[in-house]
């Protein structure tokens, strides 16, 4: 695997985390905590695995520039400028809410998750997006 390989691996990280994010959503609606845990514990490792992959890339290439001057451009801003502010607030608010679980304080928790569980799951959604405009047209 080369430097060039990870975008395609973040893609890949971030589809991962989305499918994970909506199986723990399915499992806590269901009742079946200790699935839940498992699967928002494995989101949560995803998601580490692609932020180290992304900032690796991004040190060794640096920022990579949108290269088409058409009507996709307006439409690659309108989704990457509210992934990258979601992404880089999101992360205390996952703190917080994994603190809240692991010291069983579940209404704090539920609290939190209310309003992060979709953006975390739109930073997901949105990166995979970004990547195909970016890298696949």
């Amino acid at each position: 695997m080369t430097v060039s390989d990870l975008p395609a691996l973040n893609a890949a990280l971030n589809l991962l985390a989305a499918v994970f994010l909506l199986i723990g959503y399915i499992h806590v609606k269901k009742g079946q905590l200790v699935r839940h845990k498992k699967t928002m514990i494995t989101a949560v490792i995803v998601s580490a695995l692609f932020l180290i992959s992304y900032l690796v890339y991004h040190y060794q290439v640096g920022s990579v520039p949108y290269p088409h001057y058409d009507w996709t451009r307006p439409v690659y801003f309108v989704i990457l400028v509210p992934h990258i502010i979601l992404a880089a607030v999101m992360v205390p608010f996952i703190l917080a809410a994994l603190y809240y679980a692991w010291r069983g304080r579940f209404t704090a928790h539920k609290k939190i998750t209310r309003y992060i569980w979709p953006v975390w799951m739109f930073v997901s959604v949105s990166g995979i997006i970004v990547y195909l405009m970016l890298y696949q047209r």
